[in-house]
């Protein structure tokens, strides 16, 4: 093929391992590490003032007497945030129709296993904080937070078989549903009716506009708009509204893809006609010829898979590093550490993420497969279960989310999440990756 940009050979020999890098679930889990430590050297340091001073600085949208404002820390956790819930979502409702979710013969072990590790890390947390000012920080422990897991996995490379990932990935799904759900359900500030009235409206339209097989996003963006704006007044938590939005998205494409072949040849027959200029620039038919070959393949794309397509690298790149920028950042006193870390909460999360983690997941994926209720992942052992029970309990992203929404208005609740939640991390982090890389075996 005569490539007429004579850079363009030795430019996509640098910029495509760099586009499968970005695209690659470590790729998060690497910048999640780089900004959580970088927020923990700001706030230990002496810019630690003006590193707090510029998340509560506030930021306002206006319109004609109408005005919303709210701090950059507040902006991050509650309408950046609805973005990244929006593919959870989409996520989830891939899942569910055409994934791992999808086939209930497959789907029963990480699903029974998910359920188990948000169960048992709730119990534990609420066990030694019963009466405590702590108690509502039950839901802390149950996050598992996908980036980092899956990143581990990664990084262990051929060590793990594929179907381990996807028993992880299926996993993680699950529990993001559980979250959302106990976010809606139990970390939602006082209901007020009228806006929430108007947020079922919204939904109601969005709906329709599935039904009625529209298409195009950007209805879906302005409804998705209005429904955060109902959301953010009825006193839901906002970022819920980022899940419901996405369920609305037509997971169908407009048309049946088995007719794309002949319908592309057809043009592609036609285009192959008209000569090419010595210049190389095509003619207006040729130009016509191409706006219907990409209408074509718009066509047979689903709306779903378009939006969570596009929206991976921005989350992933984006908005989770800048909420690790405006969350992991607490100034650490080492000589009082021991002692924080013993504080109930901190104690609760702790043992939640590591003991829970490895009792709920483990625990019960070992009793379902003794039951023959499910079946273990092809080619995997028990013992990389129990070591990737322990990446379910690097929390993180979705346990700090949590906390803030457990605690707010009480910082030193917050501070001692936030040491739990860092600390239990770290350790099933560092202990899942070394016990499958050294301690587990495939099956051969």
């Amino acid at each position: 093929m005569k490539i007429y940009a004579p850079w363009q050979q030795k430019f996509e020999k640098l910029s495509t391992p760099f586009d499968e890098f970005l695209n690659a679930q470590m790729t998060t889990g690497i910048i999640l590490i780089f900004m959580t430590v970088l927020a923990l050297v700001l706030a230990n340091s002496a810019l630690s003032e003006a590193y707090t001073h510029f998340f509560h600085t506030k930021m306002s949208v206006s319109l004609g007497s109408w005005e919303i404002s709210h701090s950059i820390h507040h902006w991050i956790n509650d309408a950046l945030m609805a973005i990244f819930f929006f593919l959870i979502g989409l996520e989830i409702k891939r899942e569910v129709s055409v994934g791992e979710l999808s086939d209930l013969k497959v789907a029963i072990l990480p699903i029974l296993a998910a359920i188990g590790g948000m169960i048992f890390p709730a119990l534990i947390y609420y066990y030694i904080n019963t009466g405590g000012v702590g108690q509502s920080g039950w839901g802390i422990p149950m996050a598992t937070d996908i980036a980092f897991a899956i990143s581990a996995l990664v990084l262990l490379g051929k060590r793990v078989p594929p179907a381990l990932v996807t028993f992880l990935v299926a996993l993680a799904i699950v529990d993001d549903l559980g979250a959302v759900l106990v976010i809606a359900l139990f970390y939602t500030e006082q209901i007020q009716m009228v806006p929430l009235a108007w947020a079922g409206v919204t939904i109601a339209v969005m709906v329709m506009m599935n039904r009625f097989g529209i298409h195009n996003n950007i209805p879906y963006f302005i409804g998705g708009v209005i429904l955060w704006l109902f959301m953010l007044q009825s006193g839901v938590h906002a970022t819920i509204a980022g899940v419901i939005a996405a369920l609305t998205i037509p997971a169908m494409p407009k048309k049946d893809p088995s007719h794309l072949r002949g319908e592309l040849k057809v043009l592609l027959d036609e285009f192959d006609t008209h000569p090419i200029k010595d210049n190389y620039m095509m003619n207006d038919r040729q130009k016509s010829i191409l706006t219907e070959v990409k209408e074509k393949i718009a066509h047979v794309e689903t709306p779903a898979a378009r939006l969570e397509h596009s929206l991976h690298l921005p989350v992933s790149l984006i908005i989770i590093p800048l909420f690790a920028l405006a969350n992991a950042g607490i100034a650490l006193d080492f000589s009082t550490m021991g002692t924080t870390i013993m504080e109930p909460v901190s104690l609760g999360i702790v043992a939640g993420l590591i003991i829970g983690k490895v009792v709920g997941i483990f625990g019960v994926a070992w009793l379902a497969i003794k039951l023959g209720i499910a079946t273990l992942p092809q080619n995997s052992t028990m013992n990389q279960i129990f070591g990737v029970a322990f990446l379910g309990g690097i929390g993180f992203t979705m346990s700090i989310f949590v906390a803030d929404l457990a605690f707010l208005n009480t910082p030193e609740l917050v501070f001692q999440a936030k040491v739990g939640i860092l600390a239990a991390s770290l350790f099933a982090g560092l202990f899942g990756y070394f016990w499958l890389r050294f301690v587990a075996k495939s099956e051969s």
